[in-house]
């Protein structure tokens, strides 16, 4: 099979497989044996995920909805008119204890943030280099039928 391999690179590619990068020797040797290039990284990458993780994840994921931003807008709201309104104001204006909570709620929802954030770039690099593999396979199977057909061309009289 790496004769089929070195053959591929060599007619497909113009270059021997020692230039080729593991990703392309991948592909050229499932390419040999016919089997498929394709798979979905995101499926892989979350059937690893540890719990802390996906909580993550989904925190971050709450925290960035319309429903979390209304209700957080509505309690805030209502915060604010109790301590104004009503006549027993356990934070009284300037709100010291809202600031103090807000001020804790994002120096611990900042890092959820980033943390998830980082995980999807990890997905996203993951994606990118299953899009290259399918391209390159893509682009060799098309190198590889226009050989054929110019090969069918030289033998039409």
């Amino acid at each position: 099979m790496e004769e089929d391999i070195k053959a591929l690179a060599r007619e497909l590619l113009e270059h021997g497989v020692v230039r080729l990068s593991e990703r392309d020797r991948r592909v050229l040797a499932r390419m040999a044996s016919r089997r498929h290039v394709a798979h979905d990284p995101r499926t892989e990458y979350e059937a690893g995920m540890t719990l802390g993780q996906r909580a993550a994840d989904q925190i971050a994921r709450w925290g960035g909805s319309w429903v979390f931003v209304g209700g957080f807008g509505l309690f805030l709201l209502l915060w604010c008119a109790w301590n104004l309104l009503s006549g027993r104001a356990f934070d009284p204006y300037p709100f010291i204890f809202l600031n103090l909570l807000l001020s804790m709620l994002a120096a611990v929802q900042a890092p959820i943030i980033m943390m998830s954030q980082n995980r999807q770039a990890e997905i996203d690099r993951h994606q990118a280099g299953s899009d290259y593999e399918v391209n390159l396979k893509a682009e060799i199977e098309i190198m590889e039928l226009h050989a054929k057909l110019d090969r069918m061309v030289e033998r039409l009289p």
